[in-house]
Formats: structure tokens, C-alpha cells, sequence
């Protein structure tokens, strides 16, 4: 990177790229109502290949506890049920022969808590991820400066922006997992 707006350009991006991939996250854990995200990424082989289930099949939630998956090829029914099963969801689906339907069973107490935890977890490698691109980033600022292509004031302050991304980041962070643990514990 030749300037200092290269940076914290690529660390706004980076930090923004990490935020996304934990909302992704985020919507494959189950809350007890039916989401497509809880199926998307489910790996099915297809043919002998790993495919993601929203690559071979249509995915709907038609009910508040049901998610309805229409499979292109008709074939394929019998790997997706095995690959929801194998995913380790906590649901079972059933096969009419034309559509998969998964009925999602209400959350108790104590599965609650534990999709919390993950979350949470989820959340912690997160922040860790964004505090690595800081580290990075601080690592490139500073090297600007030793090469001489900016000053010791620009230097610090390209530091100052780099922890106000930062911070800013965390805390988007800290409320996608606060809104998270709401909506899990709501009954």
C-alpha cells in the first residue's frame, strides 16, 4: 500500500467483510421460527459433489414453524433429507415424495442457552478477527512512515483512525450479539 487513505480504505472493508460474515452467521442459528438461512448452507451430495441445498433446491418458509425445500431434480430428495439430518439441525424432515417439509419444534430453555453461548462465541472470534485487521493495519501505517512517505503526525493520525474503525466495529458487534440473545430468549 502506497498511501495512507489505501489503508484505512482496505481495513474499512475488511472490518465491514468480518461484520457480514457474522450476521451470515447470525442467521443460520436457529431462534424457534423457521428461516431459510437455518438450511442454505447444508452441504448435500449431489451426485457425488458437496453442493450447498440452496444451490439444488428452493427454500421457503410458508408457516412461522415450517420451511418447505423443493428440490430441482426430483432424485435429489433422499441426499438432502440425509444431509439435514447429518447437519445436526435438532430437526427431522419430511419427504412426500415432491417436497421436503421441516417442521421447526419449539426451542426449550436449555437449547436456548446453548445457542447463546454460541453466539456469543460466534461474536468473540469476530472482534478477534477485526482486532487481527488492526493489528495489520497499524503494522502498514507505521512502515509508511519508516519509508518516509508520510509524516509522524500523519502516522499517529492514521492510528487514531484506524482504532476509531475499530471501536466503531466492535460495538456494531457487541449489539448484533445483544439482538441475537433477544430474539433466542423470546418465547
Amino acid at each position: 500500500m502506497d498511501n495512507l487513505d489505501d489503508v484505512l480504505l482496505d481495513v474499512e472493508e475488511k472490518m465491514d467483510n468480518t461484520a457480514k460474515m457474522l450476521k451470515g452467521q447470525f442467521a443460520g442459528l436457529r431462534t424457534g421460527k423457521a428461516s431459510p438461512a437455518l438450511v442454505e448452507g447444508v452441504q448435500v451430495q449431489y451426485y457425488g459433489t458437496p453442493t450447498r441445498l440452496r444451490d439444488i433446491a428452493g427454500i421457503s418458509a410458508p408457516e412461522p414453524r415450517m420451511l418447505v425445500i423443493s428440490p430441482y431434480d426430483p432424485n435429489a430428495h433422499a441426499d438432502i433429507e440425509k444431509a439435514i439430518l447429518g447437519a445436526n439441525l435438532g430437526v427431522t424432515p419430511l419427504n412426500d415424495g415432491r417436497v421436503i417439509r421441516v417442521p421447526i419444534p419449539e426451542l426449550s430453555e436449555e437449547r436456548r442457552k446453548e445457542i447463546v453461548k454460541v453466539a456469543r462465541r460466534q461474536a468473540e472470534e469476530a472482534r478477534v478477527a477485526i482486532r487481527n485487521v488492526r493489528r495489520d493495519a497499524n503494522e502498514a501505517v507505521k512502515a509508511l512512515q519508516k519509508s518516509g512517505k508520510i509524516s509522524e503526525d500523519e502516522r499517529d493520525q492514521g492510528l487514531v483512525d484506524v482504532q476509531k474503525s475499530t471501536d466503531g466495529h466492535i460495538a456494531k458487534i457487541d449489539q448484533e450479539v445483544k439482538n441475537k440473545e433477544a430474539e433466542l430468549m423470546v418465547v
